[in-house]
């Protein structure tokens, strides 16, 4: 949360009280060494040991021009000071000494203050300390206070660098601004932290979770550890020299922007509008590899002028531009998968067979016909979707092998995780593996290079039940193989196994902040639509990096962070940002076990899977459940199928009266995320049903009120009706004056005649009545 008024005076009392620190005599200040940054020219090596430098004065500064966002970044900037002190020199000598009593000092006024939030007394993950595996100075340290219960992964003990005093300048460190970039680090001052064994199950012996309840946001503790681990990582150092276009006349730049800028969907909208909306300014929280102005706009500009100097500029710069709408724009949108059809539309343009005016994006200018979930599983001759687009093993033929391939600065080689251009959906890139590089040695293909990957599929594109859940950015692996030319290739992306997931984030060169990452758990079998959780990793990477321990290790957290659970997207309602997730999959019945399988659960064995899955896809999934292809062989959008949720075991037969079927069903009340499960020790507070053995729950204790009576008519409305009768009565005398059996010349008035009641005489006439006839007899009295 932002730093209040409150917390920032709070704040700068702290760093005050740290500045008025003197000697015992009074005589030298012990913050004046760690003010100001340590020169450079001077003390090279400090910042090759040192990754993250803070001093006091940029500290300060920077809280005073509201630089810092939360407090507790302004927390761990000024313990940074203190603990690359710490690490950076022998301990015993004064500039150690002076950082340990300020460190401490720190600490106490800051917890002094109740305004401000509860900090970590360990190092920061970004510190020298966590970097290079000092073990001995974290074990002086007390556990930090809102520590979670959960073993942290024991840090291998590693020889720090040698450390030296420091006569004059001391070793501090830079302000913490956000156009700050780690200098690397040398390799001889780092050991490598070995990677977990990646044959690791993460579900511990103890665990009961069923699969049905979500975690729909991380704890705040988990989030800051992976938020300061991410913080100090090293940033993308940018695109590569190779692979950019071939040098072309310097007119033909303005002609491809003009393409860009014109280029039409089917609908007629024109696509280039979810790059003229992007700011031309580049925020650094974009982890861009250039924090320099560009946009659409600019490069038109430079190209009508001939200001660039060669074709790789002018590619580097239309780089630069949806590397930027990558980052922009929330992947899944509209604007997001806009901004990928433009690319491709750019990579084929400038590929050595550029296609011709005008461009029609039949397949999105992808080079497959269908995408994850739209071709035909593997292994399966009489399966639906299109035919001969992905294999279940690598082609060898006709092309040959090569370490690594080159294409737009990025360098693709085996193992590498890639986005690459789906037909079906932009915005919604392949996600694939990199299995071999190769250059094609078709005659129509000579020389071309391209690479063959293994599929990952997302959840939506798969069958799955409602109740399962996944985890945010999880992903599947298939037996899907398919080969791409380089011109397919959108970024670099990666992929992380559960076990290294959750106990840390890859090192550079496979991963760097800002890059999509994903997570895989499960096997995906489309053909019989199960998943099989993955125990031996080795078997879903290329044979050859199989036993290579540097193979994607990782920058641990302090210890385990599990990501945050969500419900089937299909079950999740669109925005107003947002549209509802549509795809190639949808939601299926299944069994219980089916149901309950999600990414913490038990792995089914694969024999067992084999067996249930005919008879779940066969009989038990009625037709209005599952997806049709069309005559083109492509599923169309599947609609959400919320199915009734299945028999317990040792249920009676009959009507569904659980309070979800009562509320309208699982997608009525918002999917899982509005379902709670009842603690065993409520549960056992309430009676149950004799033959369902359901709970009995009620929302109010039974009410015992009189019953209101019924509505009735007011006295005016009596009083009109018995006039109203009362003159139809009359009417009706004079028209049958013979119906009453008198003669028809009868002098005799209407009104001295019998009457004929039809109606019963009301309350009002009767009272009248009587009161006339005491009348009449007052009368008579009188007058006699």
């Amino acid at each position: 949360m932002p730093i209040s008024p409150e917390q920032k005076n709070a704040i700068e009392e702290v760093i005050s009280a740290i500045l008025a620190l003197t000697t015992s005599r009074g005589k030298r200040q012990l913050a004046a060494i760690f003010m100001d940054l340590v020169d450079r020219a001077e003390w090279p090596e400090y910042y090759e040991v040192i990754p993250e430098p803070r001093c006091l004065k940029n500290i300060q500064s920077g809280v005073a021009k509201g630089r810092y966002k939360e407090s507790r970044d302004v927390y761990t900037d000024l313990s940074l000071v203190f603990w690359n002190a710490l690490f950076y020199n022998e301990s015993g000598s004064q500039i150690a000494t002076d950082a340990a009593i300020l460190k401490t000092t720190l600490e106490t006024e800051w917890k002094k203050r109740p305004v401000l939030p509860a900090t970590r007394s360990s190092p920061p993950p970004s510190s020298a300390q966590k970097v290079h595996g000092d073990a001995s100075l974290e074990a002086k340290e007390e556990p930090e206070t809102t520590a979670s219960t959960t073993p942290a992964l024991p840090t291998p003990a590693v020889t720090a660098p040698v450390r030296t005093i420091t006569p004059a300048q001391p070793p501090t460190a830079s302000t913490s601004t956000s156009h700050y970039r780690p200098v690397p680090i040398r390799p001889k001052s780092t050991q490598r932290i070995p990677s977990p064994d990646a044959d690791v199950d993460v579900v511990s012996p103890e665990s009961d979770d069923d699969g049905a309840d979500f975690q729909a946001e991380r704890d705040p503790q988990s989030e800051e550890i992976v938020k300061q681990l991410e913080k100090g990582l090293p940033r993308w150092p940018g695109f590569g020299e190779e692979g950019w276009m071939k040098e072309v006349h310097p007119e033909r730049y303005s002609d491809i922007v003009h393409a860009i800028k014109t280029f039409k969907d089917v609908v007629g909208n024109r696509v280039a509008v979810c790059l003229e909306s992007l700011p031309e300014e580049s925020s650094p929280t974009l982890h861009l590899s250039s924090t320099a102005p560009i946009s659409l706009k600019q490069i038109e500009t430079r190209a009508r002028h001939k200001m660039y100097k060669s074709s790789k500029d002018f590619d580097l710069e239309m780089a630069r531009l949806f590397e930027k709408a990558r980052r922009w724009h929330e992947p899944g949108s509209e604007a997001y998968g806009r901004a990928l059809l433009l690319q491709r539309l750019y990579q084929a343009i400038t590929s050595p067979n550029p296609p011709t005016p005008p461009y029609i994006p039949s397949t999105n200018f992808a080079s497959l016909r269908a995408g994850p979930g739209n071709v035909k599983p593997v292994h399966k001759s009489d399966g639906e979707g299109v035919a001969n687009v992905t294999t279940h093993r690598v082609l060898t033929r006709d092309r040959t092998f090569v370490d690594e391939v080159n294409y737009k600065g990025w360098k693709i080689k085996l193992a590498d995780c890639v986005h690459l251009s789906n037909p079906d959906d932009p915005s919604r890139p392949i996600i694939g593996q990199v299995f071999r590089c190769w250059v094609s040695e078709e005659p129509e293909k000579k020389g071309q290079p391209g690479i063959t990957v293994s599929w990952y599929y997302r959840p939506e594109q798969t069958f799955h039940p409602a109740n399962r859940v996944f985890w945010e950015g999880e992903i599947f692996k298939t037996s899907h193989f398919a080969d791409h030319p380089v011109e397919d290739i959108i970024e670099k992306i990666a992929c992380q196994f559960t076990a290294r997931h959750i106990r840390g984030r890859p090192r550079p060169p496979f991963w760097y902040p800002g890059f999509p990452l994903y997570v895989c758990d499960s096997r995906y079998n489309d053909r019989e639509r199960v998943f099989v959780r993955i125990k031996n990793w080795n078997s879903c990477v290329p044979e050859e990096v199989r036993q290579k321990e540097e193979f994607m290790p990782i920058y641990p957290f302090e210890r385990t962070v599990y990501p945050v659970k969500l419900p089937s997207p299909f079950l999740v309602k669109g925005t107003s940002t947002k549209a509802a997730v549509k795809g190639p999959g949808g939601l299926i019945t299944g069994t219980n076990n089916e149901q309950a399988e999600g990414p913490q659960e038990g792995r089914r064995h694969h024999h067992a899977a084999r067996q249930e899955a005919p008879s779940r896809a066969a009989s038990s999934a009625p037709q209005s459940q599952l997806a049709v292809p069309s005559a083109t062989g492509h599923y169309p959008h599947f609609t959400a199928y919320v199915p009734q949720q299945p028999l317990q075991v040792g249920r009676v037969a009959g009507p569904d009266r659980s309070v979800v079927s009562s509320a309208g069903g699982v997608a009525a009340i918002g999917g899982p995320a509005q379902v709670e499960k009842l603690p065993p020790e409520t549960v056992k507070l309430f009676d149950r049903d004799p033959e369902t053995n359901e709970v009995l729950w009620f929302a109010a204790p039974p009410l015992n009120m009189a019953r209101a009576k019924g509505p009735c008519y007011s006295l005016a409305y009596l009083q009109f009706l018995a006039a109203k009768r009362k003159r139809g009565t009359t009417e009706e005398e004079d028209a049958n004056d013979d119906a009453d059996g008198r003669d028809a010349g009868s002098t005799e008035p209407a009104t001295k005649r019998a009457r004929k009641l039809l109606y019963p005489q009301s309350v009002m006439e009767i009272t009248k009545q009587v009161l006339s006839g005491v009348g009449d007899d007052l009368e008579d009295g009188v007058n006699l």
